[in-house]
Parts: structure tokens; sequence; C-alpha cells
């Protein structure tokens, strides 16, 4: 029927983009079944994945130091010890605070809440010529944002308090990073005993090519939200706004989604100002602007480059259908894992 070979490949991305969106459709509606198996895997699992990450990330520098003459076993050891011992000094330094912080907060935030009512109402006085109806839109929008913010930070204080798991957790990582980067070439042997011999040069080029890809965006964006975090934080003690390290490490985390992650990590800072003054607010958001200004247009750059390659409307659309599936991580993961998706399916059609 279609002689025409463009006309069967449009049919067959059609076919592939409805099946797509009723399989992503499914998983939504579905996800109170498998929710529960999903966290119970999550749970198990994640020790084994926050250190293959960091292993994946160490495995570079080990291999570049190795190049320089240095025995592997005494690379892997000195970074080991030099990422692990950092790590451990900052936990040490920043999480006594940051937790006093978030304590704090929500003993405050009551008064923040009759705070930003009291200037909702003012703002009732001003706007008393529009209809009654966008007035209870806007106290239905107040009531969601104290249920939202109570439930936010007492499921940051308890999972901040659930000490047994951390200290299982904090254990058993720097023993699984070190046997990832210690037994990498016995784990890749390992693994591909399960490739058929026929595919193993295709999959291993491909393997290559979502390393390329998504490696140097990982290193690099990790590299930004440090400097992000760093510098917000001096930027928030110059200005004398509280919290000042639990809004700094918010906003280099969230600066982590592309478009989407600025805006978010700056709210939490504009409301906290907005409880002090509106020369404060003003500055936090100068400050914010002027930050993401140089790391937009000069570090981002050079340190992450272009190295997805992913025009801005699939990156968009990817981190809408991350935020639907699983919130703030679900917009975190989407990029890397819709980059992914590409190169694979990329090599698979096009070895």
């Amino acid at each position: 029927m279609f002689k025409d070979r463009k006309g069967i490949t449009v049919l067959y991305w059609l076919i592939f983009g409805i099946f797509l969106f009723l399989f992503v459709y499914l998983m939504v509606k579905l996800f109170p079944l498998y929710g529960a198996i999903l966290s119970f895997l999550w749970h198990l699992l994640a020790p084994f994945i926050i250190a293959c990450f960091i292993a994946y990330l160490l495995y570079p520098i080990i291999n570049r130091i190795q190049r320089i003459g240095i025995p592997r076993g005494l690379a892997i050891s000195l970074i080991y010890l030099l990422f692990f011992g950092g790590v451990g000094y900052l936990i040490y330094r920043i999480f006594p605070v940051t937790l006093s912080q978030i304590r704090d907060l929500n003993e405050q935030l009551p008064h923040f809440i009759g705070m930003y009512e009291a200037l909702i109402y003012q703002m009732y006085e001003y706007t008393s010529f529009l209809p009654e109806a966008v007035h209870d839109k806007i106290d239905e929008l107040i009531v969601r944002l104290e249920d939202y913010m109570n439930g936010l930070l007492s499921t940051i204080i308890e999972s901040t308090t659930k000490i047994f798991d951390m200290i299982v957790i904090i254990t058993v990582i720097p023993v699984l990073v070190f046997y990832f980067l210690k037994d990498d070439s016995k784990i890749k042997d390992y693994l591909k005993k399960y490739i058929p011999t026929k595919h193993r040069a295709r999959t291993s080029k491909m393997v290559r090519a979502v390393d390329e890809t998504i490696g140097n965006y990982i290193r690099g964006q990790l590299i930004v939200c440090l400097f992000v975090s760093i510098t917000s934080f001096i930027l928030f003690q110059l200005l004398g706004l509280p919290y000042a390290l639990l809004l700094a490490i918010i906003m280099g985390i969230t600066n982590i989604i592309p478009y989407f992650g600025p805006i978010i990590g700056s709210v939490p800072a504009v409301a906290i100002a907005l409880t002090i003054s509106a020369k404060m607010v003003l500055f936090v958001i100068l400050s914010v602007f002027v930050l993401q200004l140089i790391e937009s247009n000069l570090l981002a750059p050079y340190i992450v480059g272009r190295s997805i390659n992913i025009h801005p409307i699939g990156i968009i659309f990817a981190l809408l259908l991350g935020g639907q599936l699983f919130g703030v991580v679900g917009m975190i993961l989407a990029v890397p894992l819709f980059t992914t998706c590409k190169v694979i399916i990329k090599h698979l059609y096009h070895p």
C-alpha cells in the first residue's frame, strides 16, 4: 500500500507515538498498584545504585591517574580516601546545621504562613474589583500551600532522622564503591557473558556512546550545581537571609533540572525574603538572576557543553513527563534517561 519508504517511516513513528502515549497513560493510572513494589525495590537497591553512580563518577579520574604511572590499586585508594574523606567532612560540618535550620523553619512555619495570609488579604483590598470566584481560588491555593509545606517539612524531618537507615547506607556504600572500582574489569567480563557474541561489538560501541554523552553531562552538571550552592550560600550570608545554608542546598540540587530548576530553587529563597522586607526580596531576586546569568552563559557552556544534543522542545517534554510520573526526582532523572534512550535507539537503527 505504501510504496513510498518515507510514508512507511511516518506511519511507523505515528504508531510508535500512539503506543508510547498509551503506555505512559497506563503507567500514570496504575501507579498506585505498582508504587509499593517500586518503593520496596528502591529501598533494596538504593545503596547499589548510589555506589554504582559514585564509582562511575570516579572511574575516569582513576584511569587518568593510572596513565601517569601510578598503580591502579594505589590510585583507587587515593581517590577513594580523598572523596569519602571530603564527603564525610562535609556531612559532619553541614548536616547538623541543615537539620537545625529545617527544624527551626518548621517551628516558624505557622508564623510565616500568617504573614503570607496577611499579605494576601491586603491584596484582596487592591483586587476587590475582581469576581468572588477569583478570591475563592486564592483561598483554596493558600490552604493547599499550607498543607503542602507542612507535609514537605515533616517528610524532610522524618527522612533525615531515620538514623539507622542512614547508618546502614553510609556504611555499605563506601564498601560497594571500592569493589566496583577494584573489580570493574571482572564485572564487565561477567556481564559480557549474557550478551550474544555477534552483538558484543555493537553493544560495546553503544555503551561507549552512552558513556561519552551522559558522563560528561552528569559530571559537568554536578560541578555547576556545586558552584551554584557555594555562591548562593555566600550571597545569602552577605544579604543576611535566614536559613542560608538550607536555601543554598536547595538552589544547587534543583539547578540539576534544566530550565525549570533555577525557578523552582529560587521560590523558597524569595518566600523567606518576603517575611523580612520588600527590599530583601529585590536583593534575593537580583542575586539569583545574576547567578543564573553567569551559570547559563559562562559556566554551563564550557563545563557541561552541548553533550546531550537534544532540542529544547524534547528536553521540556522529558521534564514534564518525568515531573508528572515521579515529581522532582523524575525531573532530575528525565534528561539523562531521555538522552540514554535516544542514543540506544539511534544505535539500534543505525549501527
